[in-house]
């Protein structure tokens, strides 16, 4: 210690919880192993918290279903705690490959690591299968062998209770999903709505068993029950599929048909053989566009730029766009509106409208022409 300097007063703090420090911990790993780009992100943080809270809220309102099936015994309710059991297993598998999907590219990953959502997705929809499964399986051993359901008015309110709190983390995760364009979150936020319909399900049928005192329509109902989440568990592996082959997407294909639609340029003599697949939460498109063949490379370099700059602000840079560029031949003269030409070998007859059935077609196939 420094002589006729006073020794600082010591505070003591609060120690933080040790679940704390350990977050902590294993956000700087990731920041350290992907870059600091990789939490800075405002998509990337949205999808986090989205998942995370899914994971908790899906964790309290299973033990609450099974406090419930505790105390009535109905195939009913646990039926839909073993629904819940799978959302809870799915999430977490989720926020793992959302953490993996927002890495960057890397040399063995060029193209990003998005695919890996569609996986996530898919696994939810095959979890939701296996549960539906077990669903069927309860129910049906309750029909051959009813049993008397006690405490039926307090689990009712303890399903009602998680229905609705469900009800509202699903919906949240479906806009959370579509916003930051997340195929895993979108598939918790299917999966979470599933389980609220399980919930109304078994509501209603367990208020008829409490009406009339029929105990075998508890195993119909769960029954009933493992039919619907058995049908959204396959609708969930087939879109998670037709991700991973990259099957063509009509929607989205319009969608950009129209913005290059609204920004083109007379310069911009066609495009053709537009594809665009989704990687996750990015747009991977690539297209070819012919210019005038005066131009230099630097001008045609200069036009691509501009087009995908168009394209990339319109996708909030969650795009990535090829543009191969061709140079003009003689039979698109009467298409190109670069008027003051002196290549061209034949006059301006009209425009072609950018649509995406033309937008997609290979170059050199007729075109209907707009007369202006």
């Amino acid at each position: 210690m420094h002589a006729g300097v006073s020794p600082l007063p010591v505070c003591k703090s609060r120690p933080r919880p040790l679940g704390v420090d350990s977050l902590r911990m294993a956000v700087d790993w990731f920041k350290r192993k992907n870059g600091m780009e990789f939490f800075e992100k405002d998509h990337v943080k949205a999808r986090i918290i989205a998942i995370s809270l899914s994971f908790l809220i899906g964790t309290a309102l299973m033990a609450a279903k099974f406090y419930a099936y505790r105390l009535t015994h109905s195939s009913a309710i646990l039926s839909d705690a073993l629904e819940s059991i799978i959302n809870v297993v799915a999430s977490a598998f989720a926020l793992g490959s959302i953490l993996f999907a927002a890495r960057p590219p890397d040399e063995n990953h060029p193209y990003g690591h998005g695919k890996i959502e569609y996986f996530s997705a898919g696994f939810e929809g095959g979890l939701i299968v296996l549960a539906a499964l077990g669903i069927f399986w309860s129910g049906l051993s309750h029909i051959m062998s009813p049993r008397h359901l006690t405490n039926l008015e307090d689990g009712l309110l303890i399903l009602f209770g998680a229905g609705m709190i469900n009800l509202a983390l699903g919906v949240w995760l479906l806009r959370a999903g579509r916003r930051t364009a997340s195929p895993a979150i979108v598939a918790d936020g299917k999966h979470v709505l599933t389980d609220v319909y399980t919930s109304v399900g078994v509501l209603l049928g367990l208020f008829l068993v409490r009406m009339t005192g029929w105990c075998r329509l508890d195993g119909v109902i769960a029954c009933l029950v493992g039919v619907s989440i058995l049908v959204t568990g396959g609708k969930l592996v087939l879109q998670a599929f037709a991700g991973l082959m990259d099957t063509a997407e009509p929607g989205l294909l319009e969608e950009i048909s129209n913005l290059l639609a609204k920004y083109r340029k007379d310069i911009w003599i066609d495009i053709h053989r537009l594809r665009a697949w989704r990687s996750g939460g990015s747009v991977l498109i690539d297209l070819h566009m012919i210019l005038p063949r005066d131009f230099t490379l630097k001008e045609a370099h200069r036009e691509a730029e501009e087009l995908e700059q168009i394209v990339v602000s319109y996708f909030k840079g969650r795009a990535n766009v090829l543009v191969h560029m061709d140079p003009c031949v003689d039979p698109e003269c009467p298409i190109c509106e670069r008027h003051l030409c002196e290549l061209r070998s034949e006059g301006f007859k009209g425009r072609i409208s950018w649509n995406r059935e033309k937008l997609t077609l290979k170059r050199g196939l007729v075109h209907a022409v707009e007369k202006v």
